[in-house]
């Protein structure tokens, strides 16, 4: 199992840019595919970008393309989301999410039964 702790969060405008940050412990973080989800009041939890194991193959929601980057940093067990030119629409609690058993596999998990640990989560909320 693997903890995960995210941070980052907070209020902007829209247009501003915001940096989101999940710090993980408990498992070996570099063979983790590591996701990006959030969830709107009233609304499911959504997929919003997942990363590989290696860092070499992200996918992101049609939404966010462009706009969101998401990168991680095995050797400080992180994985980050750069969000940029933020809209209303992107207000929502932010969940950093960590998937095992993806080591060497050039598949990306983006359901949320895909993944086994979660963070607690960190409130955006972008004004217009």
């Amino acid at each position: 199992q693997v903890q995960l702790v995210e941070s980052g969060g907070g209020l902007v405008q829209a247009g501003d840019s915001l940096k989101l940050s999940c710090a993980a412990s408990g498992r070996t973080f570099s063979n983790l595919a590591l996701g990006w989800f959030r969830q709107a009041p009233g609304k499911e939890r959504e997929f919003v970008a997942a990363i590989s194991w290696n860092g070499g193959r992200t996918t992101y929601v049609d939404s966010v393309k462009g706009r969101f980057t998401i990168s991680r940093d095995n050797a400080k067990n992180t994985v980050f989301l750069q969000m940029s030119r933020l809209r209303p629409e992107d207000t929502a609690v932010y969940y950093c999410a960590a998937a095992g058993g993806y080591s060497g596999s050039l598949y990306l998990p983006t359901v949320p039964t895909e993944f086994r640990s979660w963070g607690q989560g960190t409130q955006v909320a972008v004004s217009s």
